[in-house]
């Protein structure tokens, strides 16, 4: 987590480059290296070997080397202007923020504002941007020790973020059979595992990812004659299917009523969200919202809901944070990253965001 910042020293290294083509190769290793743990993801998701994995990691870098090799620029020369390099560099980071470049926009040098200048909200973020483009420039010595002064700075007082009052994040280490075991057996100790962790002061519990498999009237009239008689709320991932295809939903249940919560805006590019269906008039895959539903009210609070992806990217949580939200709720199947950094990047990148803009953080992860 503390070593988030050590991402901010890729724009003195790209703008150091001596030519395109050394930018080029800069962005490609920042990129691959931040990523690496893709490859062995994919082979664990489809139980194959790494070549896939390797034939998606290296296309997925492709958007950001582009990018950034487009947008590089000479060293100015002695009594020039520097200030345009620092402008490309900053656009550089605009456009892999932002859809569709943005799709794939992971590891962003950004995300470090969350350690650097925890509290400061916007304030931090602008902060962090005017270090990195301060990064591209000759004076880019000067950045790297004020840099260090926040850094250290923020790690001698480095706290958790808090969890919210009443709300309870429980995860589970049921493997690739969470959301694919749909029997009722498989709803009853799901069940247990709630009742188990309900206390007196928790009204709230937070399950991760697909959780509940596919979200039907059978399985909605289970957990709520489970949850009679209390004041419990369970939040837990499910899939909605229709002819079209499906989408990745939070889930609402209380004694009361169930609601979909909250639709997925950004799903897994390729394994789950696959535009090129509909537009070859083939349904399936699930459905990316974009910009619907950036917070939701949930248990009295307006949360921030982050399922899976939406941790590797940023603009999902930025969205979101223009909306004044109160609590952030990351959940996660991680089942397939097993040997890779790659739950620990999405658990880093929701906490960053959670203590730059001092919000409370509830997480659910499946392992």
């Amino acid at each position: 987590m503390l070593a988030l910042p050590v991402a901010m020293l890729f724009p003195a290294l790209w703008a150091l480059s001596r030519s395109r083509l050394v930018a080029a190769m800069v962005s490609a290793g920042y990129f691959l290296t931040a990523s690496r743990g893709l490859p062995q993801g994919v082979a664990n998701f489809y139980a194959a070997d790494l070549w896939p994995g390797l034939l998606l990691w290296l296309p997925a870098s492709a958007s950001f080397v582009i990018v950034h090799a487009a947008l590089w620029t000479g060293r100015p020369g002695k009594g020039q202007f520097e200030a345009g390099r620092a402008t490309r560099y900053l656009a550089a980071t605009i456009v892999m923020v932002l859809p569709p470049f943005g799709i794939t926009g992971w590891a962003q040098a950004i995300t470090a504002a969350g350690v650097l200048f925890p509290g400061w909200g916007w304030w931090g973020l602008a902060a962090t941007a005017a270090g990195l483009a301060m990064m591209t420039s000759r004076y880019w010595p000067a950045a790297v020790l004020i840099l260090i002064s926040f850094w250290v700075w923020s790690a001698a007082s480095w706290t958790a973020p808090t969890l919210p009052e009443g709300w309870k994040g429980v995860d589970l280490d049921l493997g690739q059979s969470l959301g694919r075991d749909t029997s009722l057996d498989r709803q009853r100790v799901l069940i247990a595992t709630v009742v188990a962790n309900a206390g007196d002061n928790t009204y709230v519990i937070v399950l991760p990812e697909s959780v509940l498999g596919f979200w039907t009237p059978t399985v909605e009239r289970l957990w709520r004659e489970a949850l009679r008689g209390g004041n419990l709320t369970v939040i837990a991932g499910a899939a909605v299917l229709d002819g079209s295809g499906y989408d990745n939903v939070l889930v609402a249940i209380s004694a009361n009523q169930s609601e979909i919560l909250y639709r997925e805006r950004m799903p897994v590019p390729g394994s789950m969200w696959q535009p090129w269906r509909a537009w070859t008039g083939d349904a399936g895959g699930a459905r990316a919202h974009f910009f619907t539903n950036p917070v939701v009210v949930a248990g009295g609070n307006r949360i921030v809901p982050l399922i899976c992806y939406e941790q590797l990217v940023v603009w999902p949580a930025l969205q979101s944070m223009l909306h004044s939200p109160d609590i952030i709720v990351a959940t996660g199947n991680g089942w397939w990253t097993s040997g890779t950094s790659i739950v620990a990047i999405q658990q880093a990148s929701s906490i960053a965001w959670a203590k730059l803009f001092g919000l409370p953080l509830v997480s659910a992860f499946n392992r």
